[in-house]
């Protein structure tokens, strides 16, 4: 049995609710054993210094981090860029899609999604309804929250917008949202997305091109001091805008502590402007940034990937940003706009844990192939790649870096 695998230790009984996690590396450089126990980290010591009294995963040549958070998904539109004709909308449809695009996700790494669900029109609340369904499904696995995407808010064509809004919520729906955008009078839809948060207690998501600099004005103005929190996103138009102007947005939104989710790999059916939004000018204003992957494999990025670690190598790659900033935004700054709890590698805190195959942050962000998923302290996910060459004596003869066969255990 691999190493890869969780084992007893030598002449002991597994305690199932334990995991011995042994020789990973630190983004410190540190090698260390860790212990998980109750869905937490119990104890982080050097290698070699923790009693295994349970199931050990040998994680050597492996990084241990954070695991990353996306806090941008559409599970009711993905996986259909291929559909031979309309997309289906009924239940059992939209909770396949959901559901299987959640898994490839957490393939990725990503051990908590937040899911954009469009309602209202003909389809009225089943595709949200089919996506709580594969949240039911999926826990154990991966969190899952929904937001309720309504079109229309305001007028005489948004009062059924509204109440079937306030309707999404006592179904189920974490959180609110919507693309003000695409309303008659943005901001008041904006104005009744708050105005149902507060009355629910919930948090605001929003889609927007952020190419407005009186609109996001009104919006930051509205949103200061909402709690549980308020984010918008993509928004690739404020890159757009006069840097005079885009900085005094910037000022605005992080005074009202509004986070922006930006998404590197493409935009969203909501949101069909291109681009990315000024992450080191929104950075430099105080504004919490996180990324997130936006539409996985559907009309409008028909190769999304939905890949945590993909975001970060753009972020990284394209904008600039240094790697170890680049991952912390779809982990540590995701789970900060999404509500969720910190995660480091150290005792007492949860344990949501990636381990990707590689030396150091960059390493892993060029080349995250193989990956180990643990959450609530387990691993729920395993992706192994091997790569070899034609001739591999060369290869090992010049130490040539290479994504090698798990070692077997005894």
């Amino acid at each position: 049995m691999p190493d890869s695998q969780p084992q007893p230790p030598d002449g002991a009984t597994a305690d199932t609710t334990a995991l011995h996690l042994r020789g990973a590396r630190l983004t410190d450089g540190r090698t260390v054993d860790v212990r998980l126990s109750g869905g937490r980290i119990e104890a982080v010591g050097t290698a070699g210094s923790l009693t295994p009294l349970s199931a050990r995963v040998d994680l050597s040549g492996y990084l241990l981090l954070p695991a990353p958070a996306e806090p941008h998904a559409h599970g009711d539109t993905a996986l259909t860029a291929d559909s031979p004709g309309p997309v289906s909308y009924a239940t059992e449809d939209v909770q396949r899609r959901a559901t299987e695009a959640a898994l490839l996700q957490l393939g990725h790494g990503a051990t908590a999604l937040r899911s954009h669900v469009r309602i209202g029109d003909v389809q009225g609340l089943g595709p949200l309804e089919a996506v709580l369904q594969a949240r039911r499904s999926l826990r154990g696995l991966v969190d899952l929250t929904a937001v309720a995407v309504p079109r229309l808010l305001t007028g005489i064509a948004g009062a059924d917008g509204l109440a079937m809004l306030r309707d999404a919520v006592k179904m189920g729906a974490g959180v609110v949202g919507g693309c003000p955008d695409a309303d008659p009078d943005p901001a008041g839809y904006a104005e009744a997305v708050l105005e149902v948060a507060a009355e629910h207690g919930c948090p605001v998501d929003l889609h927007t091109h952020g190419d407005d600099p009186a609109r996001l004005a009104r919006l930051a103005a509205m949103a200061g001091g909402l709690r549980p929190g308020v984010v918008i996103g993509p928004c690739a138009g404020l890159a757009r805008l006069p840097r005079e102007a885009a900085s005094r947005a910037a000022d605005q939104l992080a005074a009202a502590g509004v986070a922006v989710i930006c998404l590197p790999q493409g935009g969203c059916g909501v949101v069909e402007q291109r681009g990315n939004a000024p992450v080191r000018l929104l950075r430099a204003a105080g504004v919490r940034v996180a990324a997130g992957s936006g539409a996985l494999r559907d009309v409008s990025n028909p190769v999304g990937r939905g890949d945590p670690l993909e975001a970060a190598y753009l972020l990284a790659s394209q904008g600039g940003t240094r790697a170890k900033e680049a991952y912390g935004a779809v982990a540590a700054a995701a789970r900060d706009a999404m509500g969720l709890p910190e995660v480091r590698v150290e005792a007492g805190f949860p344990a949501e844990l990636l381990a990707v195959r590689g030396e150091g942050i960059s390493g892993v962000l060029s080349l995250a192939y193989s990956r180990i998923v643990i959450h609530r302290g387990r691993v729920v996910a395993r992706t192994s790649a091997v790569r070899e060459y034609c001739d591999s004596a060369v290869a090992v003869a010049l130490e040539l870096p290479r994504q090698g066969r798990p070692d077997t255990g005894p």
